[in-house]
């Protein structure tokens, strides 16, 4: 059991009694004000706690003075309920309530702090159709106050966020690579197989290519060539091998762009069957390298 005070005024009250069950873990709040004597939070328990859910062995609570009052040990000790009081900076004495006020001063924050509207206050005795008039109204200021968040936040996020480009169909883009894992020495790389990237993109993380206005400046890539009904494009050179995972792997360079290194991609080396003499004069020149008969240690 404790206390949340000095909260705003509403209807004369400006505290909440936290309540929590060890057994059961419910936990009951009940409004109540900062001057409230020992007698009135007596009737308090008789009337929210006891009434309902009987008479509890054990309460646990701060030393407020409340709580140390001789009216509230004589109390105790008339109906039988055994007083704990917590010791200062050892929370875990009543860790169950500390945390549920953590969550309560959360939702006070949001919702109780400054409300925009009235509570809905609704016991056994309301008509059904005044609890769902009542409910309908309170769901109708939430909609409408939510819908003025979410526009202010949108204003407070287009005041730093730059203008959006524009792309058209065909257009060519670069993509981020701030989201992209890889183990290349430059992020300009995509990771080996761009088949491991989703092919949809959030706007801004795309930026068009700038070409080069400069006559013959530009290159465009070399067209793929057909070999048995499949596309594949031509290499130029096998520029390093490594073993991954018990598979030999090559560093290839493409042709048309051995003055590019960065378009150097790795690729598995059982790939390239149609380029057995472009694997074997690079084993022939680096024969400590790794190769098909290779096999991790």
């Amino acid at each position: 059991m404790d206390s949340i005070t000095q909260l705003q005024l509403y209807n004369s009250f400006d505290s909440v009694l936290v309540i929590v069950d060890r057994f059961s873990k419910m936990a009951v709040f009940i409004p109540t004000m900062c001057s409230i004597t020992s007698l009135d939070l007596a009737y308090v328990l008789i009337k929210n706690i006891f009434s309902n859910h009987g008479l509890h062995s054990t309460i646990v609570s701060d030393r407020g003075s409340l709580f140390v009052s001789s009216f509230w040990t004589n109390h105790f000790q008339q109906i039988k309920i055994s007083k704990d009081l917590s010791t200062s900076h050892h929370p875990e004495t009543d860790g169950q309530t500390e945390r549920v006020n953590q969550i309560l001063a959360q939702y006070l924050w949001m919702y109780g702090r400054d409300p925009h509207f009235d509570s809905v206050h609704i016991t056994q005795d309301t008509p059904a159709g005044n609890t769902s008039t009542k409910i309908q109204s309170v769901q109708q200021d939430v909609k409408r106050e939510l819908e003025v968040s979410i526009n202010r936040f949108k204003r407070y996020a287009d005041e730093s966020r730059a203008s959006k480009p524009v792309f058209h169909h065909g257009d060519m883009v670069w993509l981020s690579s701030k989201n992209t894992k890889s183990t290349r020495t430059t992020k300009k790389c995509l990771k080996d197989g761009q088949k491991y990237i989703h092919p949809v993109f959030h706007i801004f993380l795309l930026e068009p290519v700038k070409t080069s206005k400069i006559p013959n400046r530009h290159k465009e890539p070399p067209p793929s060539i057909i070999i048995e009904q499949e596309e594949e494009w031509e290499v130029s050179k096998i520029l390093h091998s490594s073993l991954k995972r018990g598979k030999v792997w090559s560093l290839v360079e493409w042709k048309g762009f051995s003055q590019d290194p960065e378009r150097s991609t790795w690729e598995p080396t059982e790939n390239f069957y149609n380029f057995a003499e472009l694997i074997k004069n690079f084993h022939s020149l680096y024969p400590d390298k790794p190769g098909q008969n290779s096999s991790r240690a």
